[in-house]
């Protein structure tokens, strides 16, 4: 087996940049993209991330040139997966709020696909709409084997544990309060930095995230594009029997390999996997008085057919400062159209006091009501506005799509984690109403 140097380890930054990189000095051709002969005899092969015709500024794609072609491998079989294949919703779904306490952690040796664990999904893989989301649990290296989603683009919050993620364009590290994205159809492993890991997944199944519009905000703030950093090329050269697991149409299939297929030796385009900092997030507020919609936490964005209606959103909720006078500060009380499933990454959420655990989850249909907990509406009506206050030690975040997210069979069924009390820690609100006492 051979590697590339230690060296072409790195990142590029930029947020959708045609960037281009090789790990052999004139492994990139140069004028053309796939010339008669390449460098090295590698071969040259186009990965497209949108259609052909797509608008110059939407379009992705990036060329590869690598040591084999994708193509080169065994006929795909199905893979069993114990809980994948009870992916099927309920038919009726109820308007329940529902939340859930952190995934455990595996006692028998337990790799990043085989600790995928589906908790809801909305929308369409064949319509290409919506999203499904998981957690994982791991304690072991994907070991021999490798993945790809052709069902959808992966965005990964590891909420425990360093992940080590080398994909065919390059390796990725990648720690707690950071993100990455793995192009739809990606081949990738992942391997742990620690003894185990766990975290969560979108699978985002329609346009590719990108950054949002800043409108009035104007040219700053939010998510700044040099702060997102993607793999240099970084190749294997391994001649060894390995298993590839593909996902498609909602089940896993599996084929086997002759070589490693991270043999990209150089590539060039922008359809390309990234990470980022969430610690890096510009966090804005009013410093006058209201609460702002969370839209001004949003990081990531995937569009919609309807203009002004997201596929998905991705929000993030940092530490930051509240400065709002004679303002409820936590999230007020809403109803609103989009499905939202929340994650806790670290420390406390501002708007629940008790039960929403680092590693937890909550979802929260389509007009069903939710906000704060009864302790935390009190604790926030009874707070002094005059003078700023600092949220701390926190990282949450919440995938928001207008496609009502079902929960999974195997998270509404046979869990001890789904926490049945969860309605209850609203029942302790009271009733203040009086009329004669405006």
């Amino acid at each position: 087996m051979s590697t590339s140097a230690a060296e072409s380890d790195g990142y590029l930054s930029g947020f959708g940049n045609e960037f281009a990189s090789e790990a052999l000095p004139g492994a990139l051709p140069v004028g053309q993209n796939s010339p008669q002969r390449c460098a090295y005899g590698l071969y040259a092969e186009q990965f497209s991330g949108t259609a052909f015709t797509a608008p110059r500024a939407a379009n992705r794609r990036s060329w590869l040139y690598r040591i084999r072609p994708a193509v080169t491998h065994q006929p795909f079989a199905p893979y069993a997966h114990r809980l994948l294949d009870e992916r099927s919703n309920e038919s009726r779904v109820a308007p329940n709020q529902l939340r859930w306490d952190p995934l455990a952690i595996p006692v028998h040796p337990t790799d990043f696909v085989d600790g995928l664990v589906p908790m809801a999904a909305g929308g369409s893989l064949e319509a290409a709409t919506g999203c499904s989301v998981y957690l994982f649990a791991a304690n072991r290296s994907m070991q021999q084997r490798f993945f790809y989603d052709a069902d959808g683009e992966l965005l990964i919050v590891p909420q425990l544990g360093t992940l080590i993620v080398d994909t065919e364009l390059g390796r990725i590290h990648l720690s707690p309060q950071e993100i990455a994205v793995i192009p739809r159809g990606l081949r990738f492993r992942v391997g742990l930095g620690q003894e185990h890991a766990r975290g969560y997944i979108c699978e985002n199944h329609g346009a590719p995230f990108r950054l949002p519009d800043l409108g009035p905000i104007g040219s700053n703030g939010l998510a700044n594009a040099r702060d997102f950093l993607t793999p240099r090329a970084r190749y294997e050269d391994l001649d060894e029997s390995c298993e590839l697991i593909g996902k498609f149409t909602g089940a896993l299939w599996t084929a086997t390999m002759a070589h490693s297929p991270l043999d990209v030796v150089a590539w060039h385009g922008n359809y390309a996997p990234y990470k980022y900092d969430l610690r890096r997030f510009n966090a804005l507020g009013s410093i006058s008085y209201d609460h702002p919609d969370p839209s001004i936490f949003l990081v990531l964005h995937s569009p919609s057919d309807t203009p002004g209606t997201s596929n998905i959103d991705f929000v993030v909720f940092p530490p930051r400062w509240l400065a709002m006078e004679n303002t409820f500060r936590p999230p007020w009380f809403h109803r609103n159209v989009a499905n939202e499933f929340m994650g806790l990454i670290c420390g406390v959420y501002d708007a629940k006091s008790t039960g929403f655990l680092p590693g937890g989850s909550s979802l929260h249909h389509c007009m069903s009501g939710h906000g704060p907990d009864a302790a935390t509406f009190d604790k926030a009506t009874a707070a002094d506005t005059s003078v700023p206050a600092r949220i701390a030690d926190t990282m949450a975040f919440m995938f928001e799509s207008r496609s009502v997210l079902k929960a999974a069979v195997t998270a509404l069924k046979g869990t001890p984690r789904l926490q049945d009390d969860y309605m209850t820690h609203w029942l302790g609100l009271k009733k203040h109403f009086d009329p004669a006492r405006p």
